[in-house]
Formats: structure tokens, C-alpha cells, sequence
């Protein structure tokens, strides 16, 4: 699947090979008969093969069993219906893209704004220019992690960067956590597990629209040799796999309801959630912004004005996240 051809919600009532699945990915690691795989996919038995080979051609492995039946095998790849499924979102998630590759998902995103697509998901197997803040490029194995962009078009007036920046770290955090983990929080946007980095959040604002975007290390990380701060993968942490398909909906659930606050401006309970699980609050840190550096400790993340420093020199500041990048921290 290319840019050309996505995996969308809007083909599932033509889409025999998703029915399939989802009666498959329902299953879990029990096999099913054939007949009862077309009756509860809503399938004639003529239609079985080609649904199992098409699944097969979107990189679906089934496995099969004379004796018990058929059940998906190895890690399961993103589809809208799995995702959808359920999800019992307010905004966020309504609609869900899957891609094999694209340029950017944050791009496409934005490219869906015209149609007024407010809450679409847009999810990639691999990017070909993936980034990352201040123009560095996120990095991350084909069919093992989650990239995934949200985009959300302001009511009335253009989205504020700062408190959906919040809002998506937090949204992160919470959804690793959901699995097992201890994750903990480096502003302005990157997501820790035992002081290495799991996850990343870029917020971009184009005009009335917004994108929010996330790059999650769930079954692999690269190697120390490509990043210039350590990096892990929730799979690691946790010593097992992870089906990528549950993450993404906790992600999308998490991310609602902390849109739903800051469409609400109920900003304090966000500030004071992200400040429990912030690292960087009560360390000396030095932070660049806007070509300059400023060395102090760190004691408060507004949810509209950034990160406040008490700089050596008694001066208060606030650093926006956008521009600013912390150079070390103690």
C-alpha cells in the first residue's frame, strides 16, 4: 500500500478481507473454522480464499490448520477497522487512515485539512521523510513502531502550539503506561522509559488546522549510533512484545480526552498532570532558544507559555516549546 492507495474506514463495507480480519483479531490466538469465519465475517464461502489472499498481500499473516481452523500469526498490521473499532472517542480517531509509505504523515494530515477531516488519524508503516522537531529526522523500523498524525482544525480561531504539545505528551506517557510501563516526561516533547527515549510529539499549526504527531518505539529502537540521545522501545521495558493495534487506540483515547481540556480551557488540571510526570521540572538545565542559551533550573511548565526557567542570573523566563531544545540537564 502506497500513497496512492490507503487502507481507510470508508471502504469497509467493500472490504471482505477487513471483515475477515476483524473477526480474526477478535479471535486472538484462537483458531477458528472456516465455516464459522464466514458466517461471522458476513461472508459467502466463495469469497473466503480471495479475503485470505488479499490479507495475505497487505502483509496479514494467517496461519492454517487442517485440524483446528485458521487464527492471525506475527504482529498484526494497522488497519482503520481494528482501530476504529470500538474506540468510543469524542474527536479524535473518528476517522482512520493506515499507509504502507509516505513522504509524512504529519503532510498528509495536513493535505486532509481541505476536506474538513477534523479528529483524522493518518498511520504509516515507514516514512521516507519522517521529522522530528527542529528539523531532525525521526527514525524508525518499517512494521515494528507507531507513527501516527492527528489533525485537528481550531472551531474558531487558530489551535495554540503549547497546551496540545502538553496534551500530547501527556496523551503518550499515559498510553505506555497503560501496557505497564513507568514512563516519565522530558519537555518539551519526548517521552522516557529509564531515562531513554520511547516516544516523540510534534505539534505543527498550518492556518486554522493543527497536526499532532507521534513517533513510537514500541517492539524496536535505533541503534545508539544513529541518535544523539539514548533510545529505547516500550518491548524492551516491558521484556515482551507489543500489539502495536491496542497502543494506538490507547493513544487516540488518551489524546481525546486531553483535547477535550484544552478545548475547554480546564488548562491547570493539564499543566499540573504533565508537571507529576516531568522530568525536567527542579533540575538545572540549559535550554537554546531562538539562537541563544539560557542556564537556570527548571520550576514550572505553563500550559501557554512553556517551560518558566529561573535563570542563574535571577532573571524569570519562558521558553516556548516550539524553538527550544534542552542541551543538558542535571
Amino acid at each position: 500500500m502506497n500513497e496512492g492507495g490507503p487502507i481507510n474506514s470508508q471502504a469497509r463495507t467493500h472490504d471482505p478481507a477487513g471483515s475477515v480480519l476483524s473477526v480474526l483479531y477478535d479471535r486472538g490466538d484462537a483458531f477458528i473454522s472456516r465455516d464459522e469465519l464466514v458466517a461471522a465475517a458476513g461472508l459467502r464461502r466463495g469469497q473466503l480464499e480471495e479475503a485470505l489472499a488479499e490479507l495475505r498481500r497487505r502483509g496479514q499473516q494467517v496461519e492454517q490448520s487442517p485440524a483446528h481452523g485458521l487464527r492471525l500469526s506475527g504482529p498484526v498490521r494497522p488497519h482503520p477497522l481494528l482501530i476504529e473499532k470500538g474506540l468510543g472517542t469524542r474527536r479524535v480517531g473518528g476517522s482512520v487512515i493506515c499507509f504502507d509509505e509516505v513522504e509524512s504523515t504529519n503532510d498528509v494530515a495536513f493535505d486532509s485539512a481541505r476536506s474538513g477531516a477534523d479528529g483524522l488519524a493518518v498511520l504509516a508503516e515507514s516514512q521516507r521523510r519522517g521529522r522530528g522537531r527542529l528539523g531532525r529526522t525521526w527514525l524508525s523500523s518499517s512494521g515494528a513502531n507507531v507513527l501516527i498524525s492527528v489533525l485537528l482544525i481550531g472551531r474558531a480561531s487558530p489551535p495554540a502550539p503549547e497546551p496540545l504539545t502538553i496534551a500530547a505528551g501527556l496523551a503518550a506517557s499515559e498510553a505506555l503506561d497503560a501496557f505497564g510501563a513507568e514512563s516519565r516526561l522530558k519537555w518539551p516533547n519526548d517521552v522516557l522509559l529509564d531515562g531513554a527515549k520511547a516516544a516523540g510529539v510534534m505539534v505543527e499549526i498550518r492556518g486554522r488546522a493543527a497536526v499532532v504527531g507521534f513517533g513510537v518505539n514500541v517492539n524496536a529502537a535505533p541503534p545508539p549510533s544513529e541518535v544523539d540521545f539514548p533510545a529505547t522501545c516500550l518491548a524492551d521495558s516491558l521484556g515482551h512484545p507489543v500489539e502495536r493495534i491496542e497502543l494506538v487506540r490507547e493513544l487516540l483515547r488518551r489524546l481525546d480526552a486531553w483535547v477535550e481540556h484544552v478545548d475547554a480551557d480546564r488548562l491547570e488540571g493539564l499543566a499540573e498532570a504533565f508537571a507529576a510526570r516531568c522530568d525536567t521540572l527542579n533540575r538545572r538545565v540549559t535550554v537554546r532558544h531562538g539562537g541563544r542559551e539560557h542556564v537556570g533550573r527548571a520550576i514550572d511548565v505553563s500550559p501557554f507559555e512553556g517551560l518558566v526557567l529561573l535563570c542563574d542570573d535571577g532573571r524569570r523566563l519562558h521558553l516556548p516549546a516550539a524553538g527550544s531544545t534542552i542541551l543538558n540537564w542535571r
